[in-house]
């Protein structure tokens, strides 16, 4: 009789090499996202703003972006990942189109890159940072992202979570990348350096490069645009040795042109970079006040210049209020500091800024690394809000900003380069939003609980990655999932909010 083998040191089954004939997914449940983003009425956007076909045949502006976003929220980050899609029966079936192969996909995103402003860059002996233009489709492609968020706005609305406050959480980050065109950035790598601005209410990227008026005309959830230009709009995807605080300004604009009608009051937070003289002023200007939406509250984080770190010290001893305390005793203070700067840039209109001194103490007999038990720091801003709470409110924008840049470079595509061209790897960087959008809009409005905050890493395991089968039956076409009612649970409720006509009979 032969010796008994431990179940831990084999496997009790073979491999049959033959593959499954029948429209069988391991991920059917990414057929729930692309309802999303058809019930968004994405195809009619990507026509009305996205126009790079120079022939009829062949797969619609409309099923490529379609299917990128598909492939970024599925896990993919480079094109060739593409076939994960094209080889799945299920999914071919479910979205109705075979989605194109690798070299398809490239030759989309080659067609965002322009010759002439990339010509534009001038030599590197004469000016090292440079952010090149958008070109057209670059600009069709944020107009996109923008409608996309007005409609998503829109459904909120519909369902009960209507937003009346639009806080916009601005940072750049670094992509690391080895690309003989990447450049080097700040922390001695290479790569880029794209800026991005959140709405962080309803945490969803903006994006826009064209006047208010068109923003507006997109945001309506049923008609798009027709034959808008873009303008001529800075993109805000830079080249790595672009610093943060280089024109912060026009990406704060293309933020706030992008949020819907019905916003009531409107704020702004940033770091340091966004302590720049034609940002603040322009925020802090009385024109604002006359805007949809009206003036714009902000506060950033001051740079800490000579002048101003001598003014936060000067502070009276009696003059720190301790507002907080962290978990291992420091004691969170703020204080007013009397500060002006050496060349003020304010209008005889505007209204003087403030400076909200930081100072972080430590508990007796503690110390920071370099032998101080104190630091000092300090934010800028037009609130009269009591210290405390403006500080806590700014602090915030670590949650928000921050976590969107992590998800987008290391859960989504972000942060894979496809190309040496800047322009591509900038509409590539833009799809990712849109994917990170549309996952974030599922979330708000279809899951329950603690799911609304779930990492990308997560939704995939609650929404995505859900087995299911195609099949026809009685002359009707089903997707049938193998999970527990939990699961499809979620996906009806995905079905139910994005609503869709189809031509397949409703199962009873």
């Amino acid at each position: 009789m032969p010796a008994r083998i431990p179940i831990l040191n084999k496997s009790p089954f073979a491999i049959d090499p033959r593959p499954l004939r029948e429209m069988g997914s391991a991920h059917a449940g990414l057929l729930s996202v692309s309802r999303a983003l058809r019930s968004l009425h994405l195809g009619g956007l990507v026509e009305a703003n996205l126009a790079l076909k120079s022939r009829q045949r062949g797969f619609t502006e409309g099923q490529m972006v379609e299917s990128l976003v598909l492939l970024q929220v599925l896990g993919g980050d480079c094109p060739e990942d593409i076939s994960m899609l094209a080889e799945d029966p299920c999914l071919v079936r479910g979205l109705g189109y075979t989605p194109p192969k690798a070299s398809a996909v490239r030759s989309f995103l080659n067609r965002f890159y322009d010759e002439d402003l990339a010509a534009l860059r001038p030599p590197r002996e004469q000016q090292k940072s440079f952010i090149v233009p958008s070109s057209a489709a670059q600009q069709g492609l944020n107009r996109v992202l923008a409608g996309m968020v007005g409609r998503i706005a829109a459904l909120l609305k519909k369902h009960g979570q209507e937003q009346k406050i639009a806080t916009v959480d601005q940072d750049a980050t670094i992509i690391e990348s080895h690309k003989k065109s990447a450049l080097f950035h700040y922390e001695n790598g290479r790569g880029y350096q794209p800026m991005v601005a959140l709405w962080s209410e309803v945490d969803l990227a903006l994006a826009s490069e064209w006047s208010r008026q068109e923003a507006s005309d997109i945001d309506c959830p049923q008609d798009s645009p027709q034959g808008r230009s873009a303008g001529d709009g800075t993109s805000q995807f830079r080249d790595g040795n672009v610093p943060a605080k280089q024109s912060p300004l026009s990406c704060a604009q293309m933020a706030f042109a992008a949020l819907p009608a019905g916003i009531k009051e409107r704020y702004f937070r940033g770091d340091s970079a966004c302590h720049e003289n034609e940002l603040t002023a322009w925020l802090s200007d009385p024109a604002r006040s006359l805007e949809p939406g009206g003036r714009i509250g902000f506060c950033v984080s001051a740079v800490m210049e000579k002048s101003l770190a001598a003014a936060v010290q000067e502070v009276k001893e009696a003059d720190w209020k301790t507002y907080g305390t962290e978990a291992d005793g420091t004691l969170r203070q703020w204080a007013e500091v009397a500060f002006v700067p050496a060349q003020s840039y304010e209008s005889k209109a505007s209204v003087p800024l403030r400076y909200v001194g930081l100072r972080l103490l430590k508990a007796q007999g503690v110390l920071f690394a370099d032998g101080s038990d104190r630091k000092h720091y300090a934010v800028l801003t037009n609130l009269d809000w009591e210290g405390g709470r403006l500080l806590n409110w700014h602090r915030e924008k670590a949650g928000t900003i921050e976590h969107t840049h992590d998800e987008i470079k290391n859960a989504l595509g972000g942060g894979h380069m496809p190309s040496q061209k800047l322009a591509v790897n900038a509409a590539w960087f833009t799809l990712s939003l849109l994917a990170y959008n549309t996952t974030s809009a599922i979330k708000s409005l279809c899951l329950e609980g603690e799911e609304r905050t779930a990492r990308l890493k997560r939704f995939r395991l609650l929404v995505v990655a859900i087995a299911g089968r195609m099949s026809r039956s009685e002359c009707k076409l089903r997707l049938r999932f193998h999970a527990g009612p939990k699961a499809i649970g979620r996906i009806l409720q995905i079905w139910k909010v994005f609503e869709l006509p189809t031509q397949a009979t409703a199962f009873s």
